[in-house]
C-alpha cells in the first residue's frame, strides 16, 4: 500500500489534489454552516435577553399578600434583582397650557433606574424624581421646572413641579396589567419616587415586583424559553394565587425561538446543496480517472492481484484523500468561521463536519473503484476507451420524475399559504415542516439530471458539433465531433455539476438580495421614512427642511376616524409630492400603477383611499361613499379611490388615506403632527440627531438605521451576512472546480487522444480544435442551464420561505455585481483549462505517449 500511495503521489498528484479539494470544500461548507447555526442560534437567546429590561413583572392578585410575594421573590434562587413598583390610575392631568384625560401615575424605589437601565431614557431635565412621560409632555406642552396637577377621582387636586421629561421605550410592557392582556397601556404617565407615591395613594393600589433573573439558559432559544417558562410556573405555585408573572423574557425567547427555526430551515435550503454539490463534485473527479483506474486495475489483475488487494489499494488511497481534505477543509473554515460569520468553530461541528466530509469522499471514490475491479479485465480495459452506455436513470425518466414531484411539492407548500414554521404563543413546541424542503431539493436533483440528459443529447449530435468545431478545427471538425460525441456521458456529467454550482451560487446570491431588500422595505415601512418627526411643539416643515441633511420634508396628518363603530387610522397626506418623499412604489398599492393611485386621489378633493382589510371589511367599490366621523364632528362623506397595501407608519391593517387638505376644510383643523425625512445621503441616526438637538426633548423621534437595528434583532435576527458570505465564497470556489477543474482533468485523461492526432500530422490549430469545441459546449451549456434552473430554484426558495419576508416580496433582487463576478470567475477557469490543455496538446507527441 505504501508503495502504491508513494507512486500516486509521485506521478498523480494532480489528481490527488483535486479530489482532497473536493473532499476540503464539503468540511468547510460544513464547518462553516453549523458555525452559522451555532451562533445564530445563541446571538437570538442573547439578544432576547439583552432587549428586555424587566424579565418578569410579578403582579401581587387583589388577594395576594405583597409581603408573602416579596419573600418568595427573595427566596427564589434564580432571582437577583426585585424591586416594587405602585400602579394607581388618576382621572387626568393639567397645565396651564391644556389637560388630558385619564392617566397612570407610577411609584418607583431610589435604585429602579440604576437595577432596570433600559425602562427609562431621559430626554430632558433631571433623571430623577417627579418625571413626565415625553407623549404627555407633548400633550400638556410641559416642561422641566414647570407645575402640573394632578386630579385624584376620590381625593383633592395635587399640583407638582416636573423634574425631567422621560423616554419610556419599553412602555407596553412596563405598564402591563398582568392577567390583562388586552388592556392599552395609557399614553399619559407620570412617574414620581415611591414614598411620595405612597403618601399620595396609599396602599390600595396595584403592586407589582420588576425582576430581573440569572441568564443561565441555554443558547438555544427554544430551550431557553422552557426553561423561562417552567421558572414562571413553578414561582405562581409557590405563591398560592398570591401572584402572577408577567413573562417578558419568555416572551421574547418565545419569537426567538420560531426565529431559530428559521435559522435551522435556512441551514437546510442554502447551505445542503452547496455540500452536496462538493460530494458531487468529488466523485466526478473520481469518475473523470475512470479509464486509467481500470488499465491500473487490469495490469494489477494480470500480475496475480486478487479483488481483496484492488479493494484494499483503493480504501488506502481513499482514506490518504479524505483524511486530508478534511484537514485542509477545516483548516479553511476556521478562519472564515471568525471573520466571516463571527464566532468560533465549535468542536462537535468540526469533528462532525470532518467526519462527514472524509467518509462521503471515501464512499466516492471507493464505490466506483469496487465496482470496477469487480469486472475488470484487461480487454474490458482496452474496450473502455470507446463509447460509453447510457446511464440507467436515463431510460427510467428519473429526472422526469423528480421534477414532477418537485412541482407537487411546491404547489402544496408554496402556493396554498404553507407556512414553513409554526410557533402558537404559549404551545411549548414549534412545528416545523421540514418535508418543504423536498420541493426545492427534488428540483435541484431532477435539474441535474436534466442537465446532464440534455447536455447527452447536445453532444451526441454530430451535425452541431461540426457547426460548433468548424471555425477553430476547420478540416478535422468531423473528427472532433466524433470524439466529443463518444465522451458525451462525460461531457453532460461535467455541464451538470458546472450548472449546478451555477445554480447554488445564484439561488443563494438572489435570495441574499432578495431578503436585503425585503428587510430595507419592513423598516421604511415601519419608520414611515429615513427619519421621522412627531409630536414636536413649533416644529413646521420650513424649520425642518432648514437642518442640515435634510433633502425633502413631507408632512402627514394622523388622525382617527370611526367607519361605523370601528375605529381606524386616517392619515392625511399631500397628494403632489407624495411619492416622490416618501418612496412609494406599485408594491404599496395591490398591484396598480403607484402614480396612477395617487392621482386619483389629487384628482378628487374628496377621494379616500383603503387598505385591503378595510375594503374586505366593507365590500367597498370603486366610486362608492364612505362616511367617517372624526372627533365630536359631524360625518365626513368621501368617495372610495383605490386600495392601498401598506402605508408609512401605518401599524394597523386596517387604515383610510386622504387628501389632508379636504380633511383640514371639512374638520377646521389642518395640524400635522408627523414629517417624513428624505436625507440627501448623510446616515438618518446623523440627521436624526441634528434634528433632536433643533426641535428638543419633546420631539419623537426615529431613524431608518435604528428601525433596521431593532427590527434585526429578530430575524430579521437571522443575519444572513455571515451564512451567504460563506456559501457564496464557495460557489465561486465550486464553480471554478466544476468548470475549470473537471475540464482539466477531463484533457489530461485524452492527452493520448491529441498525441496521436499530431502523430497523424494535426497542426496546432487543430488540436485547439479539441480543445475549444469542448470548452464551448461546456461554457455555453453551463450558462444556459445554469441561470434558467437557478431562477426557478430562486423563485422556489422566496415562496417557500415566505416566512421570512415581511413584506413577502412581489419582485426577486438580482444581485447583478456578484453574477458578474460569477460569470468573469467562470470564463477565467475555462480558458485556463483549455490554455493547459492547448499546451499540453502541443509537446512533443512521443513523448506524451512514453510517459502513458
Amino acid at each position: 500500500m505504501l508503495i502504491w500511495l508513494r507512486g500516486l503521489v509521485r506521478r498523480r498528484p494532480l489528481r490527488l489534489l483535486a479530489t482532497a479539494a473536493g473532499v476540503a470544500l464539503t468540511a468547510a461548507l460544513l464547518a462553516s454552516l453549523g458555525a452559522f447555526l451555532s451562533a445564530a442560534q445563541s446571538t437570538m437567546t442573547v439578544r432576547s435577553i439583552q432587549r428586555v429590561p424587566v424579565d418578569w413583572q410579578i403582579e401581587v392578585t387583589r388577594d395576594g399578600d405583597p409581603g408573602a410575594v416579596t419573600q418568595a421573590a427573595q427566596q427564589d434562587s434564580g432571582i437577583i434583582t426585585a424591586r416594587p413598583v405602585g400602579y394607581a390610575t388618576v382621572a387626568g392631568f393639567e397645565s396651564d397650557a391644556a389637560e388630558t384625560g385619564d392617566g397612570e401615575v407610577v411609584g418607583l424605589p431610589p435604585d429602579y433606574t440604576t437595577a432596570f437601565p433600559g425602562e427609562l431614557r431621559p430626554l430632558a431635565g433631571a433623571a430623577s424624581g417627579v418625571l413626565l412621560a415625553q407623549p404627555a409632555a407633548a400633550a400638556l406642552r410641559a416642561k422641566p421646572g414647570e407645575s402640573i396637577t394632578l386630579r385624584r377621582a376620590d381625593h383633592p387636586d395635587v399640583t407638582m413641579k416636573i423634574d425631567g421629561v422621560v423616554e419610556l421605550p419599553e412602555a407596553a410592557t412596563f405598564l402591563q396589567t398582568v392577567g390583562a392582556p388586552d388592556r392599552q397601556p395609557p399614553a399619559d404617565v407620570l412617574l414620581m419616587p415611591g414614598q411620595r407615591f405612597t403618601q399620595l395613594f396609599g396602599t390600595d393600589v396595584r403592586w407589582q415586583f420588576h425582576v430581573r433573573l440569572a441568564h443561565d439558559l441555554d443558547p438555544d432559544p427554544a430551550t431557553a424559553y422552557d426553561q423561562v417558562t417552567d421558572r414562571a410556573r413553578a414561582f405562581e405555585a409557590r405563591t398560592a394565587g398570591g401572584a402572577l408573572v408577567g413573562d417578558n423574557l419568555g416572551g421574547a425567547l418565545d419569537s426567538a425561538r420560531e426565529d431559530a427555526e428559521y435559522a435551522t430551515a435556512l441551514f437546510l435550503f442554502l447551505g445542503l446543496p452547496g455540500a452536496a454539490l462538493a460530494v458531487l463534485l468529488t466523485a466526478s473527479i473520481a469518475a473523470a480517472g475512470r479509464q486509467r483506474r481500470r488499465a491500473e486495475q487490469a495490469l494489477l489483475r494480470a500480475r496475480g492481484a486478487g479483488l481483496g488487494a484492488l479493494v484494499r489499494l483503493a480504501l488506502a488511497e481513499a482514506l490518504a484523500v479524505g483524511a486530508l481534505g478534511a484537514a485542509a477543509g477545516l483548516g479553511l473554515a476556521a478562519p472564515l468561521d471568525r471573520y466571516v460569520v463571527g464566532a468560533g468553530l465549535p468542536a462537535a461541528w468540526a469533528v462532525a463536519a470532518g467526519a462527514v466530509a472524509a467518509g462521503t469522499g471515501v464512499v466516492a471514490m471507493v464505490l466506483p473503484a469496487v465496482r470496477d475491479a469487480r469486472s475488470v479485465t484487461v480487454v474490458a480495459a482496452r474496450r473502455s476507451v470507446g463509447g460509453q452506455p447510457a446511464p440507467r436513470w436515463l431510460r427510467y425518466g428519473l429526472d422526469l420524475w423528480l421534477l414532477a414531484g418537485s412541482a407537487a411539492v411546491f404547489l402544496v407548500t408554496g402556493r396554498s399559504g404553507y407556512r414553513l414554521v409554526t410557533a402558537a404563543q404559549g404551545v411549548p413546541h414549534v412545528s416545523v415542516g421540514y418535508w418543504a424542503f423536498a420541493g426545492p431539493a427534488l428540483l435541484w436533483a431532477g435539474a441535474g439530471l436534466l442537465i446532464w440528459r440534455l447536455t447527452r443529447h447536445l453532444a451526441g449530435s454530430r451535425s452541431l458539433l461540426r457547426g460548433l468545431a468548424r471555425p477553430v478545427a476547420r478540416g478535422l471538425a468531423g473528427t472532433v465531433a466524433a470524439t466529443i460525441a463518444r465522451r458525451r456521458s462525460a461531457v453532460g456529467r461535467t455541464v451538470a455539476i458546472a450548472a449546478l454550482a451555477v445554480v447554488f451560487a445564484v439561488s443563494t446570491a438572489t435570495f441574499a438580495a432578495t431578503y436585503r431588500q425585503q428587510a430595507l422595505a419592513d423598516a421604511k415601512l415601519t419608520n414611515g421614512a429615513d427619519v421621522t418627526v412627531s409630536h414636536a411643539p413649533g416644529a413646521d416643515e420650513r424649520s425642518i427642511r432648514s437642518i442640515q441633511g435634510v433633502r425633502t420634508v413631507e408632512p402627514l396628518q394622523h388622525r382617527v376616524a370611526y367607519v361605523g363603530a370601528d375605529l381606524k387610522d386616517l392619515y392625511g397626506v399631500r397628494p403632489s409630492t407624495l411619492l416622490d418623499t416618501t418612496r412609494l412604489d406599485d408594491d404599496y398599492f395591490d398591484g396598480d400603477d403607484a402614480r396612477e393611485v395617487i392621482g386619483r386621489l389629487a384628482a378628487s378633493p374628496d377621494a379616500i383611499l383603503a387598505s385591503k382589510a378595510t375594503v374586505a371589511d366593507y365590500q367597498l367599490h370603486m366610486g362608492e361613499e364612505l362616511r367617517l366621523r372624526i372627533g365630536d364632528g359631524p360625518p365626513i362623506t368621501f368617495r372610495f379611490a383605490g386600495v392601498v397595501e401598506e402605508f408609512p407608519t401605518a401599524t394597523r391593517e386596517g387604515f383610510l388615506v386622504a387628501n389632508a387638505s379636504y380633511i383640514a376644510s371639512k374638520t377646521g383643523s389642518g395640524t400635522v403632527d408627523t414629517y417624513l425625512v428624505t436625507t440627501d445621503g448623510t446616515a438618518p441616526h446623523e440627521v436624526a440627531a441634528r434634528l433632536r438637538s433643533a426641535l428638543g426633548p419633546q420631539a419623537h423621534l426615529s431613524d431608518l438605521d435604528t428601525t433596521r437595528r431593532v427590527l434585526g434583532s429578530s430575524l430579521t435576527a437571522v443575519d444572513l451576512t455571515g451564512l451567504t458570505g460563506i456559501e457564496l465564497s464557495c460557489a465561486l470556489l465550486l464553480a471554478v472546480a466544476a468548470t475549470g477543474l473537471l475540464l482539466a482533468l477531463g484533457f489530461a485523461e485524452r492527452r493520448r487522444t491529441l498525441a496521436l492526432a499530431a502523430v497523424l500530422g494535426a497542426r496546432g490549430r487543430q488540436l485547439g480544435g479539441f480543445v475549444w469545441t469542448e470548452v464551448a459546449l461546456v461554457g455555453l451549456g453551463t450558462a444556459a442551464f445554469g441561470a434558467l434552473t437557478g431562477w426557478a430554484l430562486s423563485r422556489m426558495l422566496v415562496t417557500v420561505l415566505g416566512g421570512v419576508f415581511d413584506p413577502p416580496p412581489s419582485h426577486l433582487a438580482i444581485p447583478w455585481a456578484y453574477l458578474g463576478i460569477l460569470a468573469a470567475i467562470a470564463v477565467l477557469a475555462l480558458a485556463a483549462a483549455g490554455l493547459l490543455a492547448v499546451r499540453v496538446a502541443r509537446r512533443p507527441p512521443l513523448g506524451v505517449l512514453r510517459d502513458l
